[in-house]
């Protein structure tokens, strides 16, 4: 429980008040300094060293009256976690003995950490140490509290001493300069003169697991890899449909509340908790604001979740999959385009037909998502993730869009006749009911099988894995995004009839790329064969994802827009490949060691008790023991078999940690390691239903899912 408990908390009263935000600024800094840095926020542009001076005292003095004794700068590493050294405010001592609190300009601007302790694939040498952070002011600075106390963090970008990005903040940072500016170019053709600035809005929901900790500080695979790697569902699971949206339970409404408190504190918009369709299965979602905002603030919330779940002897769980049978954990990334004068680019108004900017801007989007479909798939690869696309709990891993009976209907209509006449329109749906109101229901249903769906004014991209950052799939979205702009406004800068040359591009981005566009049941096997026949790209993991990042598409489209190098790119698949053979061969590794040392010894236990009844069930003159037998028979041939599996396993793991590190490494690991890891699943899963309860050395799945 928080320190401060209090039965009601109003949010309004605590939102921000651990956030050096625009104005706390407005409060404290000089009228001169502040308008300096909203200019280089909102522009860009570079921080004279005195102007820093006067806002590091501010911010030193701020965070110190909220209790901060050290700063740090908080970063993105290519780890997928966030990174930070603390630093103290204090200076050396003065003759007195005494000392002072100070921190300056130079040292809010930049940080240097150790370039080479975190993953750079090749960009930096082991002995080649060097990296720099630099202050992203369009970030605010927050104060963190916890059992360390108050800390000053300050969002900052990461890069090598020879300029490579390291980090994941750079590259978005780049991407969003990228849209802004292909943005204005298009919105500047349709005569938009009073718009300065388009940036991308985010708004993340984010799905997670909550257990019980004590239970699950006896699961080793839990601890390892964040998933169970042995383990079948109970007899009830999420059959009945009773989780989804069901009363919260007063443990979870409790962490919950906590949760809340302290995001609101560090400014985190959190609006929407309830629960998810699986036992134990919870979501969390905010409001949307600026793309690098959304992206630090998902961080905070997946940094609280976990801190606030051990106050409550809870554990949270951001695996992907941590258990087989029932739903995965996605997080659902919603992307739309908006202006500094508040329009947003993607809404379609009342007659989408009659809107060609809109229709502009969304033919555009589809070219994209079809020319870059591969690229965007691996936005949201990982190894936790190839066991949850594809299943019928999430998008399948092949790329498409839903647009919805409306939106469709006019794309139809352009490609067929060249020309859209109607949008189809809300009917009003009446309840039946004299005492409830009549509905208007939306001129479109929804489509939870869609990976990249259109809802309204926004589109979801639903493939993002629970525990990764969302940036990488907003740099992508962002630069494809930009890319169409720029191909569209090389066409209609030089056209002679802006309307007729504007008219015939959407129609030819429709026609050219309707086969993205898929309506249906994404989860059916149909569709799987349909998506061939169209070809559309069927990643179904990471390894076969990841060439898509070093593609001469990908790199010329990178290099044109300046939001990577090919350098880059080579470094990001070094490292996505070896993240890779190393997240299969530490979940190897763990399910030797669980099945040699606790699983099998349990199981070797159980029949030996069971051949003593067999003995002793005789000699007290009983024949009849063919149900003693017949059980030690299975129990026996399950446990060979998993010693079979076991030596299997070991052998290829092994093999495994010979090779050189890179995409044949991946390969092996996908193609060998993980084949046997389930070979050794499969009879050990079988045996725990078999063995006594007391015997199994690990909490089970009802244990875990359903005693919270």
């Amino acid at each position: 429980m928080t320190d401060d408990y209090n039965p009601y908390v109003n949010p309004a009263d605590i939102f921000g008040e651990l956030v050096f935000n625009d104005e706390t600024m407005q409060e404290r800094l000089p009228k001169k300094v502040y308008a300096k840095l909203k200019k280089i926020i909102n522009e860009g542009g570079d921080l004279d060293l005195d102007t820093a001076d006067v806002i590091a005292h501010e911010m030193k003095e701020w965070a110190i009256e909220k209790g901060a004794t050290h700063y740090t700068h908080w970063f993105q590493p290519l780890n997928g976690l966030t990174a930070e050294k603390h630093d103290s405010f204090i200076t050396s001592p003065l003759p007195s003995g005494k000392t002072l609190m100070s921190f300056s300009g130079k040292e809010l601007i930049k940080g240097e950490p150790d370039a080479s302790s975190f993953p750079s694939g090749g960009l930096r040498a082991t002995f080649e140490a060097r990296g720099y952070t630099a202050w992203d002011c369009t970030s605010p600075a927050f104060i963190r509290k916890d059992a360390g106390g108050a800390t000053l963090c300050i969002p900052t970008a990461f890069c090598s001493y020879t300029g490579e990005a390291l980090d994941q903040k750079t590259p978005l940072l780049r991407s969003m300069e990228v849209i802004n500016r292909e943005s204005l170019r298009l919105l500047k053709l349709f005569g938009n003169t009073t718009s300065t600035k388009v940036t991308p809005s985010i708004g993340a929901e984010q799905e997670y697991f909550i257990v019980d900790e004590k239970k699950y500080l006896q699961r080793k695979d839990l601890i390892y890899t964040g998933r169970t790697l042995f383990g079948t569902m109970p007899a009830k699971g999420q059959e009945m449909d009773d989780h989804y949206f069901g009363i919260i339970q007063p443990r979870i409404a409790s962490f919950m509340k906590d949760v809340d408190i302290e995001l609101w504190k560090m400014g985190v918009t959190a609006k929407t908790e309830h629960n998810e369709v699986a036992p134990g299965q919870h979501e969390l979602a905010v409001i949307y604001s600026e793309a690098n905002v959304a992206t630090d603030d998902n961080h905070l919330v997946m940094q609280t979740l976990k801190r606030v779940a051990r106050k409550h002897g809870l554990k949270c769980l951001l695996h992907e999959k941590p258990f087989e049978g029932v739903n995965g954990s996605g997080k659902h990334d919603n992307w739309s385009l908006t202006t500094d004068d508040g329009i947003n680019l993607l809404d379609p108004g009342k007659t989408p037909h009659e809107n060609i900017q809109f229709l502009l801007i969304l033919s555009c989007i589809v070219k994209a998502v079809d020319e870059h479909a591969g690229l965007l798939r691996e936005s949201a690869a990982d190894p936790g993730n190839d066991h949850r696309l594809g299943a019928n709990e999430a998008p399948p891993a092949i790329l498409s869009i839903f647009l919805g009976e409306q939106l469709e209907d006019v794309v139809e209509q352009l490609i067929s006749t060249g020309d859209a006449k109607r949008s189809l329109k809300g009917e009003r749906l009446s309840t039946g009911v004299s005492s409830l109101p009549d509905l208007y229901k939306d001129a479109t249903d929804r489509n939870r099988t869609s990976p990249f769906a259109f809802t309204g004014n926004k589109f979801e991209f639903r493939m993002v894995g629970s525990q990764d950052s969302i940036a990488e799939p907003n740099v992508v979205l962002n630069t494809i995004v930009a890319e169409a702009f720029s191909d569209a406004c090389d066409i209609l800068e030089k056209a002679d009839q802006f309307q007729l040359a504007v008219h015939d591009l959407i129609k030819k981005n429709f026609t050219e790329h309707e086969r993205i566009i898929f309506n249906g049941d994404g989860y059916s096997d149909e569709w799987v064969k349909e998506a061939a026949r169209r070809g559309l790209p069927n990643i179904t993991c990471e390894v076969d994802a990841i060439p898509e990042l070093v593609t001469e598409q990908t790199v010329r489209m990178y290099e044109k827009f300046h939001v990577f190098t090919r350098t880059e790119l080579e470094s990001r698949a070094e490292i996505k490949y070896e993240n890779y053979a190393k997240t299969i061969n530490i979940e190897a590794k763990a399910m030797i060691n669980i099945a040699s040392k606790r699983l099998i010894p349990a199981v070797v236990r159980y029949t030996t008790a069971l051949a003593d009844s067999i003995n002793a069930v005789r000699a007290a003159g009983v024949d009849e023991v063919s149900v003693q037998t017949e059980l030690l028979q299975k129990t026996s041939a399950l446990l060979r078999e998993s010693m079979n599996a076991l030596r299997a396993l070991s052998e290829v793991d092994g093999q495994a940690n010979t090779m050189a590190r890179g995409r044949d490494q991946a390969k092996f690991c996908h193609d060998k390691v993980t084949p046997a890891m389930e070979a050794l699943r499969r009879p050990i899963d079988e045996l725990e239903q078999i063995v006594d309860k007391s015997l199994w050395p690990m909490p089970s799945y009802g244990d875990l899912l359903f005693e919270v």
